[in-house]
Order: structure tokens, then C-alpha cells, then sequence
């Protein structure tokens, strides 16, 4: 308690976000300074790292998604496994920034989905929601030296909310405007936007997962082309869409269900991929063709979640792009066609680079926690009351 007590004391703190993404190809460190908290917070981004988990590691943990293929062993093991990587990902951000271990005030770590379900589901005579992030914190703090604050998405859930998204007090603290009204889309494995009027208070954001964001494709550019994913966006420049089986898929139920709403693998991850490929095959679609018409499923569904939830509500001035897909030209292409009238910039240009702003989020709430405040947001989640997240590990 003495060392929770002291970082509360201090005027500006050091700290590593650290994240793992529905991609599952590695782990985001960033090594950041943040001054003050709540609404006077200000963050510095002073480092960043992106780890690669080793191919077998990557294999292994698509397996575990897989329920009939999942192993209770090899879900503990990979448990204290990703607990190394992190712990890793972690020291080697501060090696990289020249800075030693006992400097840094605290980890916030969101660690590795593999399994979200958050909608409430009859389980043994009781109506149960889960969650299940791994990446065991004791490990990252006792392998660094560094008070770690971890697993935040179950408090969330036991109020009755989705535990998802969990960046919009991060977006509202650092992005909100008085004059202009921004929405932040994240386009990681699942794409996530956090709406912000113009003079919003915390109460009056929106935000939900819209669908998919990189992880159809990548799984596709796995299949099809042997790559991780899709660099630049060069393979769907090179393809022509199906505009049947484009349409087909955008009837998915979930693009229809109104937030608050979170989702992932369990409902777009390697099934939907297999279904949408054996629908592309009977169309003798080329492989091309095929990566261009998942991305502009990406596209269109973040369009017409936009227009079907937000903009009845409220005006858009901005679109704020962040995470491996703002790196997709075809897809910031496809974006700025459907969203005629609607800037779209990257979050690089508020000083926070699309790649480190998921880590840099983790800080940030781990930073909330820290000083005991609320970092939950029920308007987005659903949650039945604000409360404070995670779990601390000395």
C-alpha cells in the first residue's frame, strides 16, 4: 500500500502501456509520462516497441480461440507464458528508451483476449457474462520490478456491462474538443469507435465495437497469400470488389444490434472467415478479389454504423484513425468515399502515433486506477454504475 501511496503523491509518473490486440501477433509497449489524472490528465509518449509473439506462440493462441480445440492445460500455460512475453515486451521498451526499470512507477497491462462473451448466457442455473484476458500480471511484476495493473474488463462485466470498449475515457481525455466533434475509430482485429460531441461531458460519449477491422483480412491474407495481413493495402488495391457477396455479409445481425455492443473472434474470427471464403470460391473469385471485398466490408460497416447509430445523434466534423489499419491506404480510401463531408485524419496528428495509442491507453487507465477514480464508461458498456478497473500486482 506504501508504494500505491507514494505514486499517488508524485506530480508526473512514468509508466508502460502494454497490449495485445485481437491480431495476436504481439505485444504494443509504450513507455509514456503522465502528469496529473481525471481531466487534467496530460501524456507524453516517450517510447514505443511492438514484440512479436513467435510463430508457434501466434498458432497456439488462434488454437485456444477455437473452442473445441481449446485445452484447459494449455490455456494455464499460456497464461503464465504471455506473462513472460509481456514482462519481455516490457523491459525491452525501456532498454530501448535508455531507461532502467526501478525509474518506472507502474504497468498497465490489458494482456491477451482469448475469449469475450459478454452477453448474458443461461450457465448453470445462473445468467453469466465473461470475460478472459491472459498474460498473468504476477509474472510481469515480479520478472520487471514494477507495480502492475492488470485484467480490467471483469468489474466492468460484474456491473452488468459488456467490459468493452475500454478506451473511451482514454479518447475523451486526451481528444475531446469545445468546438469540434471527433470520432475515434480504432482499427484493430475489431474495429472500435468512441464518439465525442463538441463540449461533450463524460456522460454524453457513444461507443461500441462496430465489426471487424483488420481480422478478416488478415486471416484471409494467412489463407490466400501465405502474409500476416494485408501491407498498405496492397493486395485489395490490386482486387475488385463483390458487391454480392459484399452485400451479403453486411446483413450480418450484429451490424443491426444498437449499442451498447462489444464483439470478436467468437463472432468474426476464423468461422466467419472460412464461410465468407467458401462463399468467394463459389463466386470463382480471385484471391485479390477476395482480400478487396473483406476490406471494404470493414469500410462500409464502420459507414453505415455511423450513419444507422451516430449521426442521428450528432454531428461528425472528424474521424480520428488509429491501430495497424490506418495503415491500409485501400481502406482509409474506402472510408473517405463513404464518409463524404466527414474528415478523416490519423491520431498522429494529436501526438499520439497510430500504433502506440492502444498501449499508451492501458497507462492511461492503469493511471485512474491508481488514484482510485473511475475508469469505466456505462454509457458505452452498459454498466450499471462507474467503477474503478483491474487488478494491482506489487
Amino acid at each position: 500500500m506504501q508504494r500505491i501511496a507514494a505514486i499517488q503523491k508524485k506530480r508526473e509518473r512514468l509508466a508502460v502501456g502494454l497490449i495485445s490486440g485481437t491480431s495476436m501477433d504481439g505485444v504494443d509497449a509504450a513507455l509514456v509520462r503522465i502528469r496529473g489524472c481525471g481531466e487534467a490528465t496530460e501524456v507524453e509518449v516517450l517510447e514505443f516497441a511492438t514484440v512479436s509473439y513467435p510463430e508457434d506462440v501466434q498458432s497456439a493462441l488462434r488454437e485456444l480461440s477455437v473452442p473445441t480445440s481449446c485445452s484447459v492445460d494449455a490455456l494455464c500455460r499460456l497464461n503464465f507464458l504471455l506473462g513472460e512475453l509481456f514482462a519481455e515486451a516490457a523491459l525491452s521498451v525501456l532498454k530501448q528508451a535508455r531507461i532502467r526499470a526501478d525509474a518506472v512507477d507502474f504497468i498497465g497491462s490489458h494482456g491477451q483476449t482469448v475469449r469475450h462473451l459478454p452477453g448474458p448466457t443461461p450457465f448453470l442455473g445462473r445468467e453469466i457474462r465473461a470475460t478472459l484476458q491472459i498474460g498473468e500480471p504476477a509474472v510481469i511484476a515480479k520478472r520487471t520490478g514494477i507495480l502492475t495493473v492488470a485484467d480490467f474488463r471483469p468489474a466492468d462485466l460484474a456491473l452488468g456491462g459488456e467490459g468493452a470498449p475500454l478506451v473511451p475515457l482514454f479518447d475523451y481525455l486526451i481528444f475531446h474538443s469545445a468546438t469540434q466533434s471527433r470520432c475515434l475509430l480504432n482499427l484493430g482485429g475489431i474495429a472500435n469507435v468512441t464518439v465525442l460531441p463538441a463540449k461533450a461531458s463524460r456522460d454524453e460519449m457513444l461507443a461500441f465495437d462496430v465489426g471487424p477491422g483488420n481480422m478478416l483480412i488478415d486471416q484471409l491474407c494467412r489463407e490466400l497469400f501465405s502474409a500476416p495481413f494485408d501491407r498498405d493495402g496492397q493486395i485489395a488495391s490490386r482486387g475488385v470488389v463483390c458487391e454480392a457477396l459484399l452485400e451479403k455479409n453486411l446483413t450480418h445481425p450484429y451490424f443491426f444490434r444498437p449499442p451498447p455492443k462489444s464483439t470478436g473472434r467468437e463472432e468474426f474470427g476464423e468461422a466467419f472467415a472460412a464461410d465468407f471464403l467458401v462463399d468467394a470460391r463459389r463466386q470463382k473469385l480471385e484471391s485479390v478479389d477476395i482480400v478487396a471485398t473483406a476490406t471494404e466490408l470493414t469500410a462500409r460497416a464502420i459507414a453505415e454504423s455511423l450513419r444507422r447509430f451516430v449521426l442521428p445523434r450528432t454531428p461528425v466534423d472528424e474521424l480520428v484513425v488509429s491501430g495497424g489499419g490506418a495503415h491500409n491506404a485501400f481502406l482509409l480510401r474506402s472510408l473517405r468515399k463513404h464518409l463524404d463531408g466527414i474528415s478523416v485524419v490519423l491520431s498522429d496528428a494529436y501526438g499520439v502515433s497510430v500504433d502506440a495509442k492502444a498501449a499508451v491507453c492501458f497507462a492511461v487507465l492503469a493511471n485512474e486506477t491508481l488514484m482510485g477514480h473511475p475508469n469505466n464508461v456505462p454509457e458505452a458498456t452498459g454498466a450499471s454504475a462507474e467503477t474503478v478497473l483491474g487488478k494491482i500486482c506489487l
